[in-house]
């Protein structure tokens, strides 16, 4: 069901009981809050709440265990997300960029089918060990937050394609990231904080692209 740019203001009843449904579409809608009642909707495989103006999601939102195509939460106003989402173990895209997170949501490291990872233009300042657990990662897309160091524990994701660090105070790069064996494309644009290692024209002879 598409409901994209309908001036909603608040989803309407009547969307609930369509538990029938795998694909819901409710973005740029104005919403500002998003019932429980979304728990029941267990069909679901791609859910789309961007460009809203979401402050919080229900815990239920983690009840949609079926979900495993697409989650965007992109483009609203959160700074945080129920842990509950750590059960949404076949969820292979998140984005939940251009929102107000400040610590990244632990419970993204549960995710552990993601392939791809949007967390963009947030006032992030760090990033947790925890995700190195999310081993089928292939992009990772951290453009304009305010980290400064990365995890270790990045080595450990061995389906690393891409990694996005443009416009961010990085200080370094930990060393791991050379042991990543499938590595294509890593992204330190406008990145004026950093002395690149001299291992970064070892990523480029192996065949990575390196932008910087």
């Amino acid at each position: 069901m598409n409901l994209w740019k309908q001036e909603l203001g608040e989803v309407p009843d009547w969307v609930w009981l369509q538990n029938h449904l795998q694909t819901l579409v409710l973005a740029d809608n104005r919403l500002t809050q998003l019932s429980g009642r979304v728990g029941r909707m267990q069909g679901l495989r791609m859910l789309d709440l961007g460009h809203n103006q979401l402050t919080e999601l229900p815990e239920e939102l983690g009840e949609l265990t079926g979900l495993r195509d697409f989650l965007y939460l992109h483009d609203n106003r959160l700074g945080s997300l129920p842990s509950s989402l750590q059960r949404l173990t076949r969820l292979r895209y998140l984005n939940i960029s251009q929102n107000a997170f400040e610590e990244f949501p632990e419970c993204v490291c549960g995710m552990t089918s993601l392939i791809e990872l949007r967390v963009s233009d947030n006032p992030l300042t760090a990033l947790p060990e925890a995700l190195g657990r999310l081993a089928q990662l292939r992009e990772l897309h951290l453009r304009n937050t305010k980290v400064a160091e990365l995890p270790d524990s990045l080595g450990m994701l061995r389906e690393l394609r891409h990694i996005d660090l443009r416009g961010n105070p990085l200080r370094a790069l930990p060393l791991t990231l050379t042991g990543l064996p499938r590595l294509e494309k890593l992204d330190v644009r406008w990145v004026t904080t950093l002395d690149p290692p001299a291992w970064l024209d070892e990523l480029e002879e192996r065949g990575c692209a390196v932008y910087r």
